[in-house]
């Protein structure tokens, strides 16, 4: 197959394709090399551990995926960036000549800054495993049991829902901090008259 050939192909392919994604399960995605599976952790206040401690927690989270097929960590900003909306009100504020509006507009960049402040440590951290069910064990076992072995080192662990693992997919791969529900299809509430 050329290249012109391949181009074509992957640009009439859909996006779950695309990303290798069968299809989404419980707590994750079914990919063509087996069941990906993510497990929210939130760790404690680092800045309150010693280099010591954090040492001794990522050595024994190394000693636990070390031996596992496919281990991935996620960190994600789950915050928006105010950055360009900031941008904007300088830019405003250095056109406008009203004492009322110039005042209006700083205390619309303050709100952003006290709104970012805020959420300034809203970090997520996602490890994602690829589980098969090997050993006899069912996939839903062996999370289970990988979220126990990470509670074990002193970890706050989730086993990630449905709506979590498409939350994760969309800050991801678009960024999006704001949605709150995730439909199975675009349209889908307009359609069922949900929400």
């Amino acid at each position: 197959m050329n290249r012109r050939q391949k181009k074509e192909l992957r640009e009439r392919q859909s996006t779950r394709q695309l990303m290798d994604i069968d299809r989404l399960t419980e707590h994750g995605v079914a990919t063509s090399g087996g069941e990906l599976v993510y497990f929210l952790i939130r760790p404690d206040n680092l800045s309150v551990l010693s280099d010591e401690a954090i040492r001794s927690r990522v050595h024994s989270l190394m000693q636990l995926f070390g031996g596992m097929d496919a281990v991935c960590l996620l960190a994600l900003n789950s915050r928006e960036s105010f950055q360009p909306n900031k941008l904007w009100y300088r830019t405003l504020l250095e056109r406008e000549d009203d004492p009322a509006v110039r005042k209006l507009l700083q205390q619309d960049m303050a709100h952003l800054d006290t709104i970012q402040t805020a959420t300034a440590t809203a970090r997520e951290f996602a490890i994602v495993c690829t589980v098969n069910g090997k050993g006899g064990e069912s996939a839903e076992t062996q999370a289970r049991l990988t979220a126990e072995g990470i509670r074990n080192r002193g970890f706050h662990v989730k086993i990630a829902g449905e709506q979590d693992v498409k939350r994760l997919l969309e800050v991801y791969y678009q960024q999006d901090v704001t949605t709150e529900y995730f439909e199975d299809y675009d349209g889908e509430r307009a359609v069922s008259g949900v929400g």
